[in-house]
């Protein structure tokens, strides 16, 4: 039995349905089907280089790589990349030659940093050791279980603070645009990023297969959204926070919390039954509000970088 890597072929179901499989198995904390696959193919902006890659082995998908510049980076020359491999199949090499192949094409970019996120656990730590990789920063994924779990009370909205939801800012979603992009310079993160290009966001994020903008809930001060929590959903059972945050003049006052606790009634209330966030381990406010919701951590990550001569 022989294990090839090659291009994710995003017009073919078999290559996106084996993309998204291997990343649930292997990495179940974020939400993934075959759509967001294809999407993420197709719209990842030409700057970032974006280049898919499977692990497959008489015929059938095993691995997964997801490989890509940090383009919305003020830092030039870095290059992200993430790459699984079935639980079941592991042992065969496949790792091994996912990372050679994106390695290789990220050195081709120009890249000079790399970082990759990886599963604390001692197998998955080994490699990326092995392969000239140091531990950066950790960060936590959390899970609620919505069907079983009692939500705390809903907060209450203060004066002057209406909740909407994303499909209100269907015909002008530029509002959301412009907290996100404020929001995101906040996050924690070896990689700092920007978002200017309104309408490269359109594509990649406003029109993602997985955005629920019913219950993406945004607390908004005349008119304008100030705080936000962002939900995916795989139209199944699963539900996922994108982004959660508040502009920074308004914070201090719940707004983030009342957004996200509205944002999880709503999800339960459509039937969703699994909740899951990220957090990197020193985003201590947001780790908070996370346990208040009844959130638990689940899994940790780690960032591992590697500097390329």
């Amino acid at each position: 039995m022989t294990v090839i890597v090659r291009d994710l072929r995003s017009d073919a179901p078999a290559d996106t349905e084996g993309f998204a499989r291997v990343r649930r198995l292997a990495l179940p904390y974020i939400l993934f089907t075959s759509d967001s696959v294809r999407h993420n193919a197709l719209h990842m902006p030409p700057e970032a280089r974006y280049r898919p890659l499977v692990a497959e082995e008489d015929g059938e998908v095993i691995g997964a790589a997801q490989v890509h510049l940090a383009h919305d980076s003020s830092e030039p020359g870095q290059g992200l990349l993430s790459i699984y491999v079935r639980p079941d199949r592991t042992g065969r090499g496949a790792g091994g030659l996912l990372l050679r192949a994106a390695e290789e094409h990220l050195a081709a970019q120009g890249a000079t940093r790399l970082l990759g996120w990886v599963l604390d656990e001692p197998a998955n730590r080994a490699f990326a050791q092995r392969h000239g990789y140091q531990a950066s920063r950790p960060a936590h994924f959390l899970r609620l279980d919505l069907a079983g779990a009692a939500l705390p009370p809903l907060p209450p909205t203060p004066p002057g603070v209406e909740l909407r939801t994303a499909a209100d800012f269907a015909d002008d979603p530029r509002p959301l645009f412009a907290l996100d992009a404020e929001t995101m310079q906040d996050e924690p993160s070896d990689v700092d990023v920007a978002y200017t290009d309104y309408d490269a966001w359109i594509e990649q994020y406003w029109k993602h297969p997985l955005l629920n903008r019913e219950l993406t809930v945004a607390a908004c001060v005349d008119g304008r959204p100030v705080a936000f929590s962002v939900a995916y959903t795989d139209g199944a059972t699963g539900y996922s926070t994108a982004m959660t945050g508040t502009a920074r003049a308004h914070r201090g006052r719940g707004l983030a919390k009342l957004a996200k606790t509205h944002s999880l009634y709503r999800a339960r209330a459509a039937g969703l039954t699994e909740a899951f966030t990220g957090n990197d381990a020193g985003n201590e406010p947001m780790i908070a509000i996370n346990k208040w919701l009844g959130y638990e951590i689940c899994a940790t990550e780690v960032r591992y970088v590697r500097e390329l001569a």
